[in-house]
């Protein structure tokens, strides 16, 4: 784990090398773990924000608050981990700028991911500095998974299909969807806590599953990201589960999305969820190093047409440590597919008011096409 963490290091020096950039400033958390591979549980919302530093012809320097510098110190591998206080002179912006040293010409930090806070005090602090975007030379080395980390994705997905198996088993006429979600949660940190030891650097890695679980029954499926309420099942609903924002495992996340039929299957929800299923399939089936993007959106858009829809949905996001990286399965997105790539693929419908249409995969691209992270029954699911 230390050797590819100072690998990914080494790679974004070079990155920084070649574009003459001296410094830049990591601020978001599925950064810092890609690279110095450590997170913490107390997040920007309480005002405390962490840092790496990345120099291109020096080792990286952690700006953490003092009360997590602890297990900082056991989870990263870099040595220079500088920490302030909530009060007194050691304040982050003290750290921060002492790190930073004489006022830099150019600032290079991740735009869209600077906590508010940071970008104020940065603003007001180096007025006469330009400021750059350094996440498109993060997200080049980023795209390409390293067969390491397909390994943890794909135990990602192991843990994925043991939630939805326990979301399944949960249906019933009468029974709340929040014990679904409960179920998800605990059959997913078993599943999790059976990969994690309690030595090293896994120990400090937590399996629980959490987040607000994503989920939908009865017409209310026509609501994409609705959650689970004291609402109770009936007879003939249908029942809509995401764990978009709950399969994950060290930090690498995955899409994975079923929808399933209590009882018995309308005549449209059957034709919905037969053309979301079908697009998917098209998406999924044309995924190969080679083809573009936005070409796989379109081989589920056909569908969705011939089929009699519309869809406003993008067909699929690259995953990984965060919830969206790039590129994306969509109109517009010319990437070219090369193995080591991994996306969430969706196929779905909603007809407002009335019902939806959903499923959704997660893959990587092979050397001759794609293989499933997820895996778990296809179709009409009908319990």
């Amino acid at each position: 784990m230390i050797e590819q963490l100072k690998k990914r290091y080494a790679s974004l020096q070079v990155q920084l090398r070649d574009n003459n950039i001296s410094m830049a400033i990591l601020s978001d958390e599925s950064s810092i773990a890609y690279f110095a591979g450590f997170w913490g549980y107390l997040g920007i919302e309480f005002g405390r924000p962490t840092f790496l530093i990345v120099r291109a012809d020096d080792d990286p320097v952690v700006i953490t608050p003092l009360m997590e510098s602890e297990m900082v110190f056991a989870m990263t591998w870099v040595r220079d981990v500088r920490t302030w206080e909530d009060i007194g002179p050691r304040s982050w912006g003290a750290v921060l700028s002492e790190t930073l040293g004489t006022a830099p010409t150019h600032i290079w930090f991740e735009t869209l991911l600077l906590p508010a806070i940071v970008r104020a005090f940065l603003e007001e602090q180096y007025a006469q500095s330009q400021f750059e975007n350094i996440s498109p030379y993060i997200a080049r080395l980023r795209v390409i998974k390293s067969p390491e980390e397909i390994d943890i994705m794909k135990k990602t997905g192991e843990i994925a299909s043991a939630m939805m198996g326990a979301a399944q088993s949960s249906l019933a006429e009468g029974a709340p969807e929040y014990e679904s979600a409960l179920a998800v949660i605990n059959a997913g940190t078993r599943t999790a806590a059976g990969f994690l030891s309690d030595k090293g650097w896994e120990a400090f890695i937590s399996p629980m599953i959490h987040n607000l679980q994503i989920m939908q029954s009865g017409r209310d499926t026509s609501m994409v990201h609705r959650r689970a309420s004291v609402k109770t099942y009936q007879h003939g609903d249908p029942v809509y589960f995401c764990f978009c924002n709950m399969a994950q495992f060290k930090l690498y996340k995955l899409g994975f999305d079923r929808m399933f039929f209590i009882g018995k299957i309308s005549d449209q929800q059957l034709r919905v969820q037969e053309a979301a299923n079908a697009a998917q399939q098209a998406a999924i089936d044309l995924i190969r190093p080679g083809i573009r993007a936005e070409e796989v959106a379109e081989a589920a858009n056909e569908v969705y047409r011939q089929a009699g829809f519309e869809t406003g949905y993008r067909t699929g996001r690259s995953i990984g440590m965060s919830y969206l990286e790039a590129p994306e399965l969509k109109t517009g997105d010319k990437t070219i597919l090369r193995p080591g790539m991994t996306f969430a693929v969706d196929g779905g419908i909603s007809v407002d008011g009335e019902c939806g249409g959903r499923i959704g995969d997660s893959i990587y691209v092979t050397e001759t096409g794609s293989a499933y992270l997820t895996d778990y029954e296809r179709g009409i699911l009908l319990v």
